[in-house]
């Protein structure tokens, strides 16, 4: 893998794959409709932690961008992946961040790139949505609505946080499950997304309670 500079943030470096990486191996099978077609024909498409998605990028654009949004507090990565909005969050000055991914090749990966950023992270390597909140004032939430039952699963955990009081900023480029009723925009940017070269325009929210 290679230790480059991400799109759109020229601050942080992540490693990311390469053709002879051999990440694709590490690609549930039942993925396999997700492989890339490349000049040289088809290749299986690199794990998802080993990209960084639109929604990430966005939140840690905003974030190094606006760093009084985590400066001094304490933050979570929710489905962290690559590690990316974690390590945008330490070096705009969060207190403490704890990324949260279930993934093992994606723990790996976090630690990897926390390490090559200069920046410490807690890892937990356990799905966090089934307990109640932790001790943190702002949770990170970046593209953990791109299924349907993933969605599901993080409305009730997120409602949790805002119940006790914890901030939620969202970060997604409007794929179809996200709650929008529930979003408030406060910046929007041209990115590259997981699979997709092209930008896309993608939305950091402010996930609100809802309605009675």
């Amino acid at each position: 893998m290679n230790l480059v500079a991400i799109p759109s943030l020229p601050e942080i470096r992540l490693y990311t794959p390469h053709p002879a990486s051999g990440l694709g191996r590490l690609v549930d099978p039942r993925d396999a409709d997700d492989d890339t077609q490349t000049e040289d024909g088809i290749e299986p498409r690199p794990p998802y932690w080993a990209y960084a998605w639109a929604g990430g990028t966005v939140l840690s654009r905003y974030i190094l961008d606006y760093p009084q949004t985590v400066a001094g507090r304490r933050v979570l990565d929710l489905g962290a992946g690559s590690g990316l909005v974690g390590i945008a969050a330490a070096r705009a000055g969060a207190r403490t961040v704890i990324a949260a991914e279930i993934d093992p090749n994606g723990v790996a990966a976090i630690g990897l790139n926390a390490a090559a950023n200069g920046v410490g992270i807690t890892i937990v390597d356990k799905d966090i949505t089934v307990d109640p909140p932790p001790a943190v004032d702002l949770v990170l939430a970046g593209d953990v609505f791109y299924d349907p039952d993933v969605a599901r699963r993080m409305m009730p955990f997120l409602d949790r946080c805002l119940a006790a009081g914890i901030e939620v900023l969202v970060g997604d480029p409007r794929r179809s499950d996200l709650p929008l009723p529930r979003l408030r925009l406060l910046a929007e940017y041209q990115v590259p997304d997981f699979g997709h070269a092209k930008g896309l325009p993608s939305g950091v929210f402010s996930f609100a309670q809802e309605d009675c």
